[in-house]
C-alpha cells in the first residue's frame, strides 16, 4: 500500500466553476507531491492550502513542509510554510493560502506523516459570466468633493 494519498478530490460544481477538495500525505518514503494541471487546459486554476497537520505515526521531531514554485523570472523557489512538532504544534491552519499551479509540496525535514488539505477551484473560460462586468461607466462615478470646513464657535 502506498504511503501517499494522491490528491483525493471531492467535487462541488456550478455552471461557471468546479470546486475540488484535495488532500495528500507526505512521509519519509514519499517526500514530495506535485500538483499540476493539464497545459492544454485554458481554465483558470486556484489552489489553496488550508491545513497542514501531523497524523498517526508521527514522531516528536520537527517536520518542515515547503512549497516549491516558480517566481516571475521562472526560477524555482522553495518557501517553508509549516514547522510541525507533535509535542508543541501538531497542526497549522494556513487560512486558504492561495497558490498558482504547478506547485510542489515537499517534506524538507522530518519523517511525517504530514497531511495537507485545501481546495482547488477551476473557473471555465468558455462561460461568458467569467468576465466581470462593470455596471458603472466612468461618467457615472460621482467625483470626490473636498469636505466643507466648519467654523468653530467663538
Amino acid at each position: 500500500m502506498s504511503n501517499v494519498r494522491r490528491m483525493a478530490h471531492v467535487a462541488v460544481s456550478s455552471s461557471a466553476s468546479d470546486l475540488l477538495l484535495p488532500g495528500c500525505e507526505l512521509t519519509s518514503s514519499t517526500k514530495s507531491y506535485t500538483f499540476k494541471v493539464d497545459e492544454e487546459d485554458d481554465s483558470d486554476h486556484i489552489l489553496a492550502l488550508s491545513v497542514v497537520c501531523l497524523t498517526d505515526g508521527a514522531k516528536d521531531e520537527c517536520n518542515v513542509v515547503e512549497v516549491v514554485g516558480r517566481n516571475h523570472e521562472n526560477q524555482e523557489i522553495a518557501v517553508p510554510v509549516a514547522n510541525l512538532r507533535l509535542s508543541c504544534q501538531p497542526l497549522l491552519s494556513l487560512d486558504n493560502f492561495q497558490l498558482q499551479p504547478p506547485v510542489t509540496f515537499r517534506l524538507a525535514a522530518g519523517s511525517g506523516p504530514v497531511h495537507l488539505a485545501g481546495w482547488h477551484q477551476i473557473v471555465h473560460r468558455e462561460d461568458d459570466s467569467f468576465e466581470e462586468e462593470d455596471d458603472m461607466s466612468e461618467d457615472e462615478i460621482a467625483p470626490v468633493m473636498p469636505a466643507k470646513k466648519q467654523r468653530g464657535k467663538q
